[in-house]
């Protein structure tokens, strides 16, 4: 593995630890040990940031250090992917994101890994395009409203200030979904005109 892709390794070990701090309040008290959610929030917080940070240093590392490579191409979407999917099914548990949504994420997501492998048949590594980058970056937008709101209502905050940032989140959402699914037909687009 290059620099690089140690960097984007990163995130496939930060993804599983927001998940478990994210759910531990909710399962220690269905065993019936109720302490405070607040402590979760900057812990929460620091794996979000640090997840982005490495999603923009892995491309910086790998440019300046001449290591783009055909398994980058593929590592790095896949650690975003493990990411976004972990955020958004922790904020579909929570009800701050609508799960039809999410299901529609998945389904891209999945859609976009096929198209990649049948990529691979013909010998080309699809990397990330520019619609890719931007529902990438409207994702982490959703996550990290999303991620406000439960930080909110985490600390105790409650009424107005939380729905609004719920709606905020859940709007941003449907607007990553929309960029999700014109990339996804430009990936086709490119797969139709790559010869076999």
């Amino acid at each position: 593995m290059t620099l690089a892709d140690k960097v984007t390794s990163i995130r496939l070990i930060l993804a599983p630890c927001f998940y478990i701090i994210y759910l531990l309040p909710r399962f220690l008290s269905s065993v019936y040990i109720a302490i405070p959610s607040a402590w979760t929030v900057p812990i929460l917080w620091i794996i979000f940031v640090g997840s982005a940070i490495t999603d923009l240093l892995d491309g910086i590392v790998a440019r300046k250090r001449n290591e783009v490579s055909d398994f980058g191409k593929f590592f790095d979407p896949f650690a975003d992917t493990l990411t976004q999917v972990t955020y958004f099914f922790c904020f579909v548990i929570d009800g701050i994101l609508p799960a039809l949504l999410f299901l529609a994420v998945l389904y891209r997501e999945f859609s976009i890994l096929f198209i990649r492998n049948l990529m691979l048949r013909r010998g080309i590594a699809m990397g990330a395009r520019i619609g890719g980058k931007i529902k990438t970056v409207s994702y982490v937008l959703a996550a990290g409203l999303a991620l406000l709101a439960s930080s909110v209502a985490r600390l105790g905050i409650s009424g107005g200030f939380y729905l609004i940032l719920v709606m905020a989140a859940q709007v941003v959402f449907i607007v990553s979904v929309v960029f999700a699914v014109i990339s996804f037909f430009d990936y086709i687009s490119v797969y139709r005109k790559t010869p076999d």
